[in-house]
């Protein structure tokens, strides 16, 4: 993966849905993230059906993207909640069901810690679906204090993830 030119900085995103079309939701996540201005989605993964973390929930959509953007990262992250919100987000049961969840990974070599954010975020290392995606798009990436992806990705063994086509229908 290359790395951004003077001026802008690489993020990786982390994109799941189990509700309202989880597949088409995040399709259209990733439009919405080409339309962000001043980035530039320069990759993203293919679909990844997911079983769920918390309470008996659907099973989730998941994906990866790299962005490069002139954006500073609580910019960025307010973006990424700007787009959740117009595909029907509402928050409400930790690690319930959600028709969009989008999750600012990697801001470049930043490391963030303020009461809104947390980056690099702080369970990428222990989340196989966000993990698998995330290598198949930036194995290479090397996340601030933690490693590059492909060997965080290594030691979370994927099971029961699996890729979708993508014109896979809801």
């Amino acid at each position: 993966m290359t790395r951004a030119g003077p001026g802008w900085t690489t993020a990786a995103v982390a994109l799941g849905s189990n509700l309202g079309g989880p597949a088409a939701q995040v399709r259209r996540a990733f439009a919405a993230l080409a339309a962000v201005p001043d980035t530039r989605l320069v990759a993203r993964s293919r679909l990844y059906r997911t079983p769920p973390v918390g309470p008996p929930q659907p099973d989730y959509v998941n994906a990866a993207a790299i962005l490069e953007t002139r954006l500073g990262a609580d910019a960025l992250f307010e973006a990424l909640l700007a787009i959740e919100v117009a595909q029907g987000r509402m928050r409400g049961e930790r690690w319930g069901p959600r028709t969009l969840d989008l999750d600012l990974l990697v801001y470049g070599d930043a490391v963030i810690h303020t009461p809104r954010l947390t980056v690099p975020h702080p369970q990428l290392a222990v989340r196989p679906f966000v993990l698998v995606p995330l290598a198949e798009v930036a194995a290479e990436l090397e996340v601030p204090g933690l490693g590059r992806v492909a060997d965080l990705c290594a030691a979370r063994p994927g099971e029961g993830i699996t890729a979708l086509e993508e014109d896979h229908a809801d």
